[in-house]
């Protein structure tokens, strides 16, 4: 007789074989898997950067000696699920369709460790602004250069801001990669990857549209991880609950009504902001005076102008390129030294003039306006069917965590075919005030679901003033996206699989002086939100056994580790005060002893 699954999806609930509610309480593990292992390419170290196809993840997120000490400890913390990053460029660093057997072998034995501590896992096909030759993670380099793009261009250009090829790394501008999404490399990307079919038609690669070949390689390419994972045996169901669809999807440029303005909606503006067209001129060559902002304590303002001159430099692959690399045959319509926008008469390159603003705003084919609604109900559906049936193709019983958009609509799947009796809601949330300013403030903070959702005349009225008005607030916001999940999505069960805070607040006052009542303020605010959202479970972001506290977690100059494998005198105390009370959080949640209700009774 086969086994029941150790985790089930009931309704809007998670339940285990003795039919008992389950909530998840987890964390994302772990930050290295964002980069390689060999060579050892933090985001803040230049050499071997550009050498993106011979790279190895194994040994990435750690050791399989390490692991036990890193999942015993989470463990004993009372944790129950992990989120395990990986990413598409980890399996497929070598080129389309080269696979990294020994990744996938080291994989598949960290997840047997992962069992042995009786967690719950689900993987995460880890991105982030496209990848880390664009300032984030994910993609391997080689798909830049099937989308015509020069990765060693970037920087001159401003096609991405890249902490790797910033002239000091120790000055990277906080925050500053998020950006990048609003920047030519990363709209490019997303806008090829999701419909690249309806706004870049000539863009043919090995016969077929650069939006088919994108997403089919990295659709197989999880698809062979899962593969792989199914032949080994004693892995799905025993250990792996299910897998996530991909990390924050963006639209790219899809439904943005006019590129000559920064749209309405781009709330997040750091540095030089330019408008989509000014990315497209500065990533041809051309000098742009660009608006530059910076982040207060009452979000982004305006801080003046700066002229961006690339001198010429294009971040397209020049004419002459030797196309030959990979092996793939461009369609001789997609020609190498021009803008691909502009050779879909988006814009003039003999007179730098607009001709189409409104491009992006609707389908082609149907005549259809868009937005970000309309993106996320259609094309990124379309793939998220896609990816769900190559995973259930593997393992039918898989559950599938839909991951829409951040902070936007959910897809309106109640009630439809999509409508997955084995489908989570996934769903991310950060306390923006404290995440980009990295100050834990007790006077006011915003509800900036509730701005995002229309429900305010003015956002004046979304300020909410004291420390119990902004957990209250932080509380209400999780819990409106959890009944907007509801609404939308159907009767699922939902979790936030990322939340948390940054650790570095007010210039990384806590290292110096050990006082870290701040950080304690605004995680137990989050851990309040959380309680009160009636979520079905959380998987924090981030434990990182690679962190410091000059680097933070090595990427990025991002500072959110739990508790790092190198730890400082103050934290060697708080494990010693964990380890000490874990021992009654594995009472507690030890299956065969009743639930905490119980205790809390007796005591």
């Amino acid at each position: 007789m086969t086994r029941p699954p150790r985790l089930r999806v009931d309704g809007h609930t998670f339940r285990d074989p003795q039919n008992r509610e389950i909530t998840l309480r987890g964390i994302n593990v772990a930050g290295e898997a964002k980069y390689p292992k060999t060579p050892n390419v933090p985001s803040f170290v230049l050499e071997d950067f550009f050498d993106g196809d011979n790279v190895s993840f194994v040994g990435r997120p750690f050791t399989v000696e390490d692991a036990h000490t890193h999942f015993s400890r989470l463990r004993k913390w009372g944790y129950n699920t992990i989120r395990y990053l990986f990413t598409w460029e980890a399996i497929e660093h070598a080129g389309p369709g080269i696979y990294d057997q020994n990744w996938v072998a080291f994989t598949i034995e960290i997840l047997r460790v992962a069992k042995d501590y009786g967690f719950y896992v689900f993987m995460d096909p880890h991105q982030d602004v496209w990848s880390r030759f664009s300032g984030g993670s994910g993609a391997p380099m080689w798909t830049l250069y099937a989308a015509g793009l020069n990765p060693r261009a970037f920087k001159k250009t401003e096609a991405a801001m890249v902490h790797n090829t910033y002239d000091n790394p120790a000055l990277f501008p906080k925050m500053v990669w998020s950006t990048n999404y609003t920047r030519l490399v990363c709209q490019t990307m997303f806008t090829l990857f999701w419909a690249g079919k309806d706004f870049a038609p000539k863009a043919i690669i090995d016969g077929t549209n650069i939006q088919d070949y994108l997403q089919s390689h990295f659709i197989a390419a999880c698809k062979y991880l899962a593969q792989r994972i199914h032949e080994a045996g004693g892995l799905e169901n025993d250990v792996i609950i299910g897998w996530e669809s991909m990390n924050e999807p963006h639209r790219g440029l899809v439904g943005v009504q006019d590129i000559s303005v920064i749209p309405p909606e781009q709330q997040l503006q750091l540095g030089t902001s330019p408008t989509a067209f000014q990315a497209m001129l500065t990533g041809s060559g051309r000098a742009c005076e660009i608006t530059t902002w910076a982040f207060g304590n009452f979000g982004p303002y305006e801080t003046g102008r700066e002229l961006v001159d690339p001198e010429g430099e294009s971040a397209w692959l020049p004419a002459d390129y030797d196309d030959t690399r990979y092996g793939w045959r461009r369609d001789p319509e997609w020609k190498l030294g021009e803008c691909l926008w502009a050779q879909h008469g988006v814009w003039d390159p003999t007179s730098d003039r607009l001709v189409q603003k409104d491009y992006f705003s609707k389908n082609h084919k149907t005549g259809e306006q868009l937005d970000y609604e309309k993106f996320t109900n259609t094309y990124f559906l379309d793939y998220y069917r896609k990816y769900r049936d190559a995973i259930r193709g593997v393992w039918p019983e898989s559950i599938m965590l839909c991951q829409p958009p951040v902070m936007e609509v959910p897809p309106d799947l109640k009630g439809t075919a999509d409508d997955d009796p084995n489908m989570v809601h996934a769903v991310h949330y950060y306390d923006g005030l404290t995440l980009l300013t990295k100050h834990w403030n007790r006077l006011y903070n915003v509800d900036v679901i509730g701005v995002l959702r229309g429900k305010y005349w003015t956002p004046a009225f979304a300020v909410k003033i004291g420390e119990t008005a902004i957990r209250n607030c932080l509380r209400d916001q999780l819990k409106f996206l959890r009944d907007e999940s509801l609404r939308y999505m159907g009767d699922h069960p939902m979790i936030f699989s990322e939340i948390g805070i940054p650790y570095d607040m007010d210039d990384k006052h806590a290292y110096k002086t050990g006082d870290y009542s701040s950080q304690v303020r605004a995680m137990d605010a989050n851990h309040f939100a959380l309680e009160g959202s009636t979520a079905n479970g959380f998987t924090l972001w981030l434990y990182a056994s690679q962190n410091d506290h000059e680097w933070g977690d090595q990427w990025n100059g991002e500072d959110y580790p739990f508790i790092p494998l190198k730890i400082t005198p103050y934290q060697v105390g708080l494990i010693e005060i964990l380890d000490k009370i874990s021992d009654l959080s594995l009472i507690l949640n030890h299956p065969h002893i009743p639930k905490v209700k119980a205790v809390k009774k007796n005591k």
